[in-house]
This record gives structure tokens, C-alpha cells and sequence, in this order.
């Protein structure tokens, strides 16, 4: 008779689990969307991209640090975020700034519009973008070869790294989950 029990046991052991994840990772989003939606607003992106992306690179943790010494929550190279210092003219900066979280959305938003801006004459400027954060420019001039440099179907059919196509697939499906909740109210 015990053991008749223990799969109710185990299904409500998970589902208490799902839900206690779920509410701190609420909990550690709600504490950087102030430092995102900043970002959105200097550079003109959608802060749900930024936000999908955050969630991929760092789960909201701003001291993550990457195998390649990527660093944050957009988990920004030293050159990257570099870029973004000298094109703002900001004075004196360290890499070690990224691990502020204002600091490492404005420069990884800044990134994020460059690569937006670099494959505008695409289908989905988006997929390409994101396959050159992750995966970098080098890479997706690899693959964009053909009907690949305009058409995104394409391009991620011909993209050569299972882990970037399994990123740009988990960004835009993120992406597309916080839209859809930001319309029903909740950022």
C-alpha cells in the first residue's frame, strides 16, 4: 500500500522543484531588467532580445565567466566590449567592468545592434546575428555562401556548429516565449 504513494510522492517532489526554479529565475531576471531595459532603450532593441539573450549567455548571473574569458551577463569578450568603450568614448574602462550589469548590457546591446546592422540584408537579420555573436564573423561568413547570404533558411541548414545552431534555436524560441508574455504584462 506504501508504494502506491511514492510515484504521487515523486511527481509532487518535481513539480514543487519546477516551481521553486522557476521563482528564482524569475527572481534573478527581475533583478537585472532595470540594467536590460536601459540597454534597450540607449541602443533601440527590443528588450525581450536582450533579455533572451542574457538568459542564454549568463542565466542572469553577472559574475559568469565563459571558458574563452567571456565575462557577465551578455558574456562579452575583452575585444567586444573594448569596441564598445572606444566607440562611447568611455574613459578609462577595464574589462572587469562588464561584471556590472548596466555596464555589460550597454556594451553587449551596442554589439548586439552592430551585428544587427551587419547582416540588415538578410531575410532575419536576427539569425545571423546570432550565430555571430556565438560563433563569430569568421564562421558565419563560412556559412553564409550561396543563396545562405540573404536567405536565413539557408544559412541555418549550412550553419557548421551543432552548439551555435542549438543557440540561435534556443535564443529565438526564448525570444519568441518573452514577447508573447511581455504582451500579456509581464516583463
Amino acid at each position: 500500500m506504501k508504494w502506491r504513494r511514492l510515484p504521487w510522492i515523486l511527481i509532487l517532489l518535481f513539480a514543487g522543484g519546477a516551481v521553486a526554479y522557476c521563482a528564482w529565475e524569475r527572481h534573478l531576471e527581475r533583478g537585472q531588467y532595470s540594467s536590460i531595459r536601459f540597454a534597450a532603450e540607449c541602443y533601440g532593441i527590443d528588450p525581450m532580445l536582450i533579455k533572451a539573450l542574457v538568459w542564454r549567455e549568463s542565466h542572469f548571473n553577472p559574475h559568469a565567466r565563459g571558458l574563452a574569458q567571456e565575462i557577465g551577463l551578455m558574456q562579452l569578450r575583452e575585444d567586444s566590449a573594448r569596441e564598445w568603450a572606444d566607440a562611447e568614448h568611455v574613459m578609462g574602462f577595464q574589462h572587469q567592468h562588464c561584471f556590472d550589469p548596466r555596464t555589460n548590457t550597454l556594451a553587449g546591446a551596442w554589439y548586439l545592434k552592430k551585428l544587427l546592422k551587419r547582416y540588415a540584408q538578410t531575410d532575419t537579420p536576427l539569425l545571423y546575428a546570432l550565430a555571430d555573436y556565438n560563433a563569430g564573423r569568421g564562421n558565419v561568413l563560412k556559412w553564409s555562401t550561396g543563396s545562405a547570404v540573404t536567405n536565413s533558411a539557408v544559412f541555418a541548414a549550412q550553419i557548421g556548429f551543432p552548439g551555435t545552431k542549438h543557440y540561435v534555436t534556443s535564443v529565438t524560441r526564448r525570444y519568441a516565449i518573452y514577447r508573447f508574455l511581455s504582451r500579456l504584462g509581464w516583463d
